[in-house]
């Protein structure tokens, strides 16, 4: 399910003005992002009067964005801002699609998979560098290891991150997705799953994962950082072209919200909890330990390199219908790097 809240007035304001880096002649010379006027007074005009962009609980910086209100403080009243929740990777990845968001969250390895087979998206931002995939049990589960889960009933939700975190894990012994019996539910359903006994074992996504560990004892029976891929903003390829005026915006904004969240991380982690209706400590370690948001918003060869490592699964799962040779095509083509290098270089 998906959640629409429209913004208009800033929930918070955020200290200092927003700075924008400029774009030339894509986002109009001379323009100023913090009113809206360019520097003769003059009103400005921007490429689009709506902008789809989604919020999630898996991207923080989303969630600062959207709370403190800096993309509508920046393209004024003439451009009105819609916000859809997403609730996966997946379904972030619908929306795309269908073009109902011009704008969405997923790992990368989704972006990947998306791309692959012939979503028009690019990324545009990097908003985490993240360990939020796990795989979980039960407490007191007999399944004490990933060779365990061979016959097993285990919840994950394809094309998402979680769902290659698994298909990885079962390689590390030989098995395959055939090897279990997956469910394919949303997180949050998996979750309820796992809790209910419906299940023996979920691919997990935080912050659903670190509430179940808390609040229902249940234990990560498999973790490994290398596993996870980053975050990754993305953009279709009709909004890049069409109105990179107002995706430099998103992505100013984006970078904006990552100095002030390295800066307050426990303002950030309880926004995170209001948000996801968890725990504040919960959030917190969600945010201080499972989050790195310290890395540079720009995509690049960090970030292939972990898709070339994940691009074999894909392959090897059936998931991409032009097999190898799509694989390839959506990692030569799946960067688009200049938003975020003008924002970090205006920061």
């Amino acid at each position: 399910m998906s959640t629409i809240v429209r913004r208009t007035v800033p929930a918070l304001v955020l200290a200092g003005a927003l700075m924008m880096g400029t774009t030339g002649c894509l986002a109009g010379e001379n323009a100023s992002a913090e009113s809206g006027t360019d520097d003769a007074g003059q009103a400005q005009e921007w490429s689009t009067d709506t902008l789809s962009l989604d919020f999630a609980t898996y991207n923080p910086l989303s969630l600062i964005v959207r709370d403190q209100g800096l993309i509508e403080e920046a393209l004024g009243d003439d451009v009105t801002v819609e916000w859809v929740q997403s609730a996966g990777s997946n379904k972030a990845n619908e929306f795309l699609r269908a073009g109902s968001i011009d704008v969405g969250s997923t790992a990368g390895s989704a972006a990947l998979l998306a791309r692959s087979n012939g979503s028009p998206i690019k990324v545009i931002d990097i908003y985490s560098q993240p360990e939020w995939s796990a795989l979980v049990v039960p407490a007191g589960s007999d399944i004490t290891s990933v060779a365990d889960l061979a016959g097993t009933s285990v919840a994950a939700t394809p094309g998402t991150d979680p769902y290659f975190f698994l298909l990885q894990a079962l390689e590390t012994e030989g098995l395959t997705i055939a090897d279990v019996q997956l469910q394919n539910l949303q997180h949050a359903d998996g979750r309820a799953a796992l809790e209910a006994g419906s299940v023996d074992a979920w691919a997990g996504l935080d912050p659903i994962m670190a509430a179940a560990e808390s609040e229902s004892g249940a234990e990560l029976l498999y973790r490994n950082v290398d596993f996870n891929s980053y975050g990754f903003l993305n953009a279709t390829e009709d909004f890049i072209t069409n109105h990179a005026d107002v995706a430099q915006v998103v992505v100013d904004a984006y970078e904006e919200a990552r100095v002030w969240a390295l800066e307050n991380p426990e303002e950030t982690a309880a926004l995170l909890a209001e948000v996801a209706d968890i725990a504040p400590e919960v959030a917190s370690t969600v945010i201080t330990e499972r989050s790195n948001l310290d890395v540079s918003g720009i995509p690049g060869d960090d970030q292939l390199a972990v898709l070339k490592k994940i691009a074999p699964v894909l392959v090897e799962s059936d998931a991409v219908q032009g097999g190898d040779a799509a694989v390839q095509a959506a990692l030569d083509s799946i960067i688009e790097d200049s938003f975020a290098t003008k924002a970090v270089e205006a920061q």
